[in-house]
């Protein structure tokens, strides 16, 4: 399946931006990075354009088809333009780079104050797709404080982002009149010690067909209007256990009260609540689970095993195709948990954050 951008984007536009590749030859045109063999001394000239959007109607007519062929990889991407929250979407970053025939090459998503999040088409290496979106970004003002994306995607742009906080300006405008890639030149410089700050590497693991497991001790039931006085708290203890956004007690409290009669937010209960699991979100296909805690002292005793057993076979049971969700790759026992489900990874996730001082 291919997308290109035959419906317009709105009220935005942006100069197209000329590219000349020396010594990279045609392949360049598609993204590829290694020259033919034939034409070492060849020079080509091809387009690419930043096409930005405010709305996600648009937005998701261009897109969805693109990121549907990965759908587990660009979940978030898929739920963010499908759902409800599109309301809001003239406050986001809503962009595609595409090729002088129209094919998108990057897709990016920026909702401030969270992540930048990219995914290259097919995921097919398209460097100067990435460095063009670091550069515009920088030209209006966009500051994400990190970037989300497959662990190589993530890395160059984190590279891009790194170089254009001290090309933008006489440097890019030099490079332009010269007609120098300069950026480009430049990437493999950026790899050093304080150019990226990796602040997490997740594997997005996949579940098809749920495996025979014992339950742990207990019983599994939605959240309640009298979880409030522990729930909040157990809310604020993942996000920091997972360096995410920390939100305040009052509004944690505003958030969970909204998941109440949704069916999304499930707690195991063996006396007492043990530990929780969420129904985050959709795409058309599957389901994703997210927030699942315990608390320190109920580890070990399967608590979370059996309640995002229970989660996700209530989602296969209703007609999803699969359920998935993100793991992070350095605590070995939560992916040996979930890999006992059924679980199977599928890609690597990486994490970057920028140094606020570019």
């Amino acid at each position: 399946m291919t997308a290109t951008c035959e419906q317009q984007p709105i009220d935005i536009t942006l100069d197209t931006q000329a590219i000349i590749i020396g010594n990279r030859g045609l392949s360049a045109r598609g993204g590829g990075s290694k020259p033919p063999l034939h034409s070492q001394s060849q020079t080509v000239v091809f387009f690419l354009k930043l096409l930005r959007y405010d709305n996600t109607g648009s937005f998701c007519a261009n897109v969805l088809d693109v990121l549907l062929e990965h759908e587990v990889q660009n979940n978030l991407l898929i739920s963010l333009i499908t759902n409800d929250h599109a309301r809001f979407a003239k406050e986001w970053f809503l962009g595609v780079v595409v090729g002088d025939g129209g094919g998108i090459a990057l897709t990016a998503i920026y909702i401030s104050p969270f992540d930048l999040l990219l995914f290259e088409t097919g995921n097919n290496r398209n460097d100067d797709a990435v460095e063009l979106l670091a550069r515009e970004l920088r030209k209006i003002g966009c500051r994400p404080p990190g970037v989300m994306a497959s662990a190589d995607l993530a890395r160059r742009f984190a590279d891009a982002h790194k170089i254009c906080a001290h090309a933008v300006g006489a440097h890019v405008a030099d490079a332009h009149t010269a007609g120098t890639h300069t950026v480009g030149a430049h990437v493999a410089d950026a790899h050093t010690a304080d150019a990226l700050k990796s602040h997490m590497t997740q594997s997005a693991m996949r579940l098809d067909k749920l495996e025979a497991y014992l339950d742990a001790p207990g019983s599994y039931r939605a959240i309640e209007k009298r979880d409030m006085f522990f729930a909040p708290y157990w809310e604020r203890a993942f996000s920091e256990e997972i360096r995410s956004n920390v939100f305040s007690i009052e509004e944690n409290v505003r958030r969970l009260k909204t998941r109440i009669g949704k069916n999304m937010h499930f707690i195991w209960e063996d006396g007492v609540p043990v530990s929780q699991a969420v129904h985050g979100r959709d795409t058309p296909n599957g389901a994703i689970i997210n927030g699942v805690y315990t608390p320190p002292h109920y580890r070990g005793r399967g608590y979370a095993c059996s309640v995002v057993a229970a989660l996700a076979g209530k989602l296969l049971e209703s007609g999803k195709d699969f359920c998935c969700l993100f793991a992070d790759v350095d605590n070995p026992v939560s992916c040996g948990v979930y890999k006992k489900l059924g679980f199977y990874d599928v890609y690597t996730l990486e994490i970057i954050r920028f140094d606020i001082s570019e």
